[in-house]
């Protein structure tokens, strides 16, 4: 990732101009005049409430006469680690000049909680469901997100009967007045299993390793 390159950290971001439900449409074969999507449809429900327990962020569709065909789509900004963001929005609140005020504390992107510990369980609870239903899960995420997961595979494969996960990687790009806007970058399709293993990104230490750290962090009772 370049140090100038913007980092998307709201998932809201992604719905600049349906440009990433456009690219699923397109990807998957459904004319954009007869596509349809949905937000939020529910996708679990609880045994003890039988209420909705976890939802696909959004749902992308055609019907043609009385066939539906569909795909999932998972959309996953980086979190952020740091201070919270209410100092910022106090002082952009205060402040009346142009430009906005510079960040009062010191954040980084936190790719290790945005990818393995938030992205992956979606995608192992999801992705074998809509694996048996003959659909596919989608994922949007930005450029620096994928790169730091490991990036255009060498061969990327863009026949979606080959995985079951199609990602599809936006960048923002400097537009007229210094207007930064959504743009495609580059898709491809992964196994749920090779998704994983990107998203994982980290192995086991040796029980050696691990007790040298034990034993240096090891205090009184």
């Amino acid at each position: 990732m370049s140090v100038d390159e913007p980092v998307i950290t709201c998932p809201r971001r992604f719905e600049e101009e349906n440009l990433v439900n456009k690219w699923l449409a397109e990807v998957a074969g459904f004319p954009l005049g007869e596509t349809q999507v949905a937000r939020e449809v529910p996708f679990m429900r609880s045994t003890e409430t039988n209420k909705p327990a976890g939802k696909i962020d959004m749902i992308v569709a055609h019907v043609q006469g009385g066939n539906l065909r569909w795909h999932g789509l998972e959309i996953q900004a980086v979190y952020f680690s740091g201070r919270g963001m209410t100092s910022e929005f106090e002082a952009l609140r205060d402040d009346t000049h142009e430009p906005p005020p510079y960040p009062s504390e010191v954040r980084r992107p936190d790719w290790r909680s945005s990818s393995a510990k938030r992205l992956m369980p979606q995608l192992e609870i999801k992705a074998p469901t809509l694996r048996r239903w003959g659909a596919k899960l989608a994922v949007a995420v930005d450029r620096p997100f994928f790169n730091a997961v490991g990036g255009t595979s060498d061969r990327p494969s863009q026949d979606i009967n080959e995985g079951d996960i199609i990602w599809l990687v936006t960048r923002l790009e400097r537009a007229a007045a210094g207007i930064w806007r959504l743009a495609q970058d580059h898709w491809e399709v992964l196994t749920l299993e090779d998704s994983n293993k990107r998203l994982q990104a980290a192995e086991t230490v040796s029980r050696e390793h691990f007790e040298l750290a034990l034993v240096s962090r090891l205090r009184p009772l």
